[in-house]
């Protein structure tokens, strides 16, 4: 597939259709005969939502970043090898640094004996009011009708306004040419360019062609992560969050994240 920004630009209006692998590559040669058809195993919702279940993530092998890798390798994220330069789609982070408003002591004796060596995964929350797109000037980032929040890279002009706006340190940006630290490039993902800003998609390539999150099918074993439609009351999502008490990261900002974590 194309990788150059351009040809996500078609990849991601295609997938929000829901179309399948050939006609996504069809479209980008530039064949103007090609019929395109929804792809049947497209998975569609109406609102889509991430349920992270910490003590099931604590209970997986000591150092586990399954999740991590499986995103990161997907999607062609650089590996700088320095915190400076990170590009972070999905990472580990300390309750402090996740939950700073509502790490009071009643909640750390609970979560605290565990957390203390086992961080939470952090990642793009998906929020229902969602201040980046509200302070990019160019439409870079923009919200679909499910609830996802997108990059488009080909317009991010690299103004950071929605690294400012984002209160939960979700986006980065390419300070320098990422394409030689990508250890092993997939090609079916467009790689980016420095001076632009990426973050977590909910794999919205994935599922237009009917697949989960990479994130959450590698979690398979551990079942920590789950995804679904919080529209459906039938989808896994819903039955966790009407068996289990959760929290959010800074649901007093109001930006509603869509992100729910089971502690």
């Amino acid at each position: 597939m194309d990788s150059t920004r351009r040809g996500f630009l078609k990849i991601a209006g295609l997938s929000v259709l829901g179309l399948g692998a050939k006609p996504v590559a069809d479209a980008i040669a530039g064949s103007g005969a090609v019929k395109y058809e929804p792809d049947a195993k497209v998975l569609k919702g109406k609102r889509w939502a991430m349920v992270v279940d910490f003590k099931a993530c604590a209970k997986a092998k000591e150092g586990c970043v399954d999740c991590v890798t499986a995103c990161h390798d997907t999607h062609n994220v650089p590996d700088f090898g320095n915190p400076k330069d990170a590009v972070k789609w999905i990472w580990k982070a300390s309750f402090e640094e996740a939950f700073p408003t509502q790490a009071n002591k009643y909640i750390e004796e609970h979560v605290h004996e565990v957390a203390k060596d086992k961080p939470f995964m952090a990642l793009c929350n998906h929020c229902d009011n969602p201040p980046c797109v509200r302070v990019c000037p160019v439409q870079a980032t923009f919200q679909r009708s499910d609830g996802i929040v997108m990059m488009d890279y080909h317009r991010c002009i690299g103004c950071r306004y929605c690294m400012a706006a984002c209160p939960f340190g979700a986006r980065s940006l390419n300070w320098r040419d990422p394409r030689p630290f990508i250890k092993k490039e997939n090609p079916e993902y467009p790689t980016r360019t420095r001076g632009v800003v990426e973050k977590c998609t909910f794999c919205f390539e994935r599922l237009a062609v009917g697949k989960i999150p990479a994130c959450v099918e590698a979690c398979k074993k551990q079942k920590a992560l789950a995804f679904g439609d919080l529209e459906d009351p039938n989808s896994e999502v819903r039955a966790l969050l009407r068996k289990h008490a959760s929290i959010q990261r800074k649901p007093e900002l109001g930006t509603r994240p869509e992100v729910y974590y089971i502690v």
